[in-house]
């Protein structure tokens, strides 16, 4: 699959750029990977750990790109000779979009019509952008610009042409024990001796997402897809309730109320896109519904159409983690 290949990920010295990079190294043969982002810094930590970690021969095959998706010259510059790019940089913390709005759009959405241009015009092979719950029905501008962002993917297989670059996208939500999430909020309440802990509202439930299975969304993503399609893995759900009794039993539960921009569920998959979703067992794929799309040439074997109105959402879902599942599950990821 990566044999010879140049791969490029886009906000590469992220938690998911890491341990892509990580998995690529481990088990697959590959030509080289180039690490794009904005931070030295962060290239120069990457650097050194990877270093470290798997020696200084891997790091022969590695390339640090100084650039922003913001800059579509930079971005052509970096993709000459490039076969694959994962597209993992964006703005994602909620508060930060909906204060600075013109800035989220000049990256998740300025910054994704110039990664789709840029890889139409230098011949990449394929693209597989990351997407998040947050773009389903959102309710908050890190969503729209995500939903936005999707549209543009899907839609750029369009004027690729039959043999051009394919575009394609995984959807995930909150990785857990991921900067953001529940579970280091929660952990640095209980290492600090707190002895309450602040639950937004009792109702509310997440996915359980672990980065060891985003990495292998995106492996599948790239393996499968032929330009147009959207990956969703199925996930147990958990209570957030419940991460409270799994990390602190005797601790008291203190509801302060939805934030703002926040779901009580994550959704995944909404009705109106499940008339074009096919269940693969573990997964769902998400197919275009536009006339330019070939489901035939495209659709995957082994599919089964999803029935009309279902909506993938983690308060619906037919699979749950109880509280003795997430505490072996916390000591396992070893987010405790």
């Amino acid at each position: 699959m990566f044999a010879d290949k140049t791969i490029l990920i886009t906000g590469g010295t992220g938690s998911f750029g890491k341990a892509f990079s990580g998995e690529l190294i481990e088990k697959y043969n590959f030509g080289k990977i180039i690490i794009f982002s904005r931070d030295e810094f962060k290239q120069d930590l990457m650097k050194k750990d990877f270093t470290a970690k798997y020696g200084a021969e891997a790091m022969k095959k590695f390339r640090f790109f100084i650039g922003d998706i913001r800059d579509k010259d930079r971005l052509k510059l970096a993709f000459k000779g490039v076969d694959i790019v994962i597209h993992a940089a964006a703005m994602k913390q909620v508060p930060a979009c909906e204060y600075n709005p013109t800035e989220a759009i000049k990256t998740n959405i300025n910054g994704a019509m110039n990664i789709i241009d840029a890889a139409l015009e230098t011949g990449v092979e394929k693209v597989v952008a990351l997407s998040t719950d947050k773009a389903v029905n959102p309710i908050n501008l890190y969503g729209g610009t995500k939903l936005v962002s999707d549209k543009l993917f899907v839609s750029a297989n369009a004027y690729s042409g039959a043999n051009g670059t394919k575009f394609g996208l995984v959807r995930y939500g909150n990785v857990s024990g991921s900067r953001g999430s529940v579970i280091p909020f929660f952990k640095d309440l209980i290492d600090k001796g707190f002895d309450e802990l602040p639950v937004t509202d009792e109702r509310m439930t997440r996915f359980w997402m672990t980065l060891d299975k985003a990495v292998k969304l995106v492996l599948m993503a790239v393996e499968n897809m032929t330009g147009g399609e959207t990956f969703v893995f199925k996930n147990p759900s958990y209570k957030v309730t419940d991460i409270c009794k799994a990390m602190a039993p005797d601790a008291k539960m203190k509801i302060v109320g939805i934030r703002e921009g926040e779901k009580i569920h994550e959704v995944m998959i909404t009705k109106d896109d499940s008339r074009s979703t096919y269940d693969y067992g573990d997964y769902y794929i998400i197919y275009p519904n536009f006339e330019w799309f070939d489901f035939k040439r495209s659709f995957k074997e082994g599919g089964k159409p999803i029935e009309d109105g279902f909506e993938y959402n983690s308060g619906n879902n037919s699979e749950w983690l109880s509280v003795e599942d997430i505490e072996k599950l916390l000591v396992e990821y070893k987010l405790v």
